[in-house]
């Protein structure tokens, strides 16, 4: 089975937004905005992300094969005691740590790109399991996904001398910089000067 290799971003050639690919794009693009306005009608909006980054960190906790449940998790913050053993309740609040650092990061204007990905990832192995394993840095060995050994495995992720290059060479940016598509160079703003509908704003790193 060979290894899944991810094709550079921004595609060469850049994409041809033609009548099929425009009008997902203008839906996709309408239901984040139907999402963000949703967040205007919720009392506490940090308390709904607080159980959502949770929740999601117990789920991508468990493909590593943690027993942590949002239970679990809950009641470790809280200072009592969880059903599941304390290593896989830590590697589940390690992915909560990851994933705050992250929106933090972001809310203050840092953009995402690789460096931010290896912050998140030293603190995601601060502890546990994956302390041993190069936290904060691109692996140096191969993986697999499913089954317990290459033979019997699902998929291989890239190979991890492709890592660098497999990473997109971009940073998304949350502050209005440099304005342009990103999987094109058309620019963001139409001819009367409005920033074009699905735009995402983002600088090269």
């Amino acid at each position: 089975m060979r290894a899944f290799v991810p094709q550079p971003v921004p595609p060469l050639p850049e994409i041809d937004f033609q009548e099929g690919l425009r009008r997902p794009l203008e839906a996709a693009t309408a239901a984040l905005g139907r999402l963000d306005a949703v967040t205007e009608l919720l009392p506490d909006a940090a308390l709904f992300v607080y159980g959502y980054v949770r929740k999601e960190a117990v789920l991508s906790s468990q493909i590593e094969g943690t027993r942590s449940s949002l239970a679990d998790l809950m009641l470790h913050e809280g200072g009592g005691a969880p059903g599941a053993p304390m290593s896989d309740v830590l590697e589940t609040s390690n992915a909560v740590a990851a994933l705050n650092h992250g929106f933090d990061r972001l809310r203050g204007g840092f953009p995402l790109s690789n460096r931010l990905m290896r912050e998140m990832h030293a603190r995601l192995l601060a502890s546990g399991r994956g302390a041993a394993m190069t936290p904060g840095e691109f692996r140096r060995s191969q993986n697999w996904i499913g089954g317990s050994r290459p033979g019997n495995a699902a998929s291989f992720p890239h190979h991890p001398t492709t890592s660098r290059t497999a990473w997109p060479t971009w940073s998304v940016s949350f502050t209005p910089r440099t304005m342009v598509f990103p999987f094109s160079s058309r620019p963001a703003v139409n001819d009367s000067g409005q920033l074009r509908e699905g735009t995402v704003l983002y600088e090269r790193s």
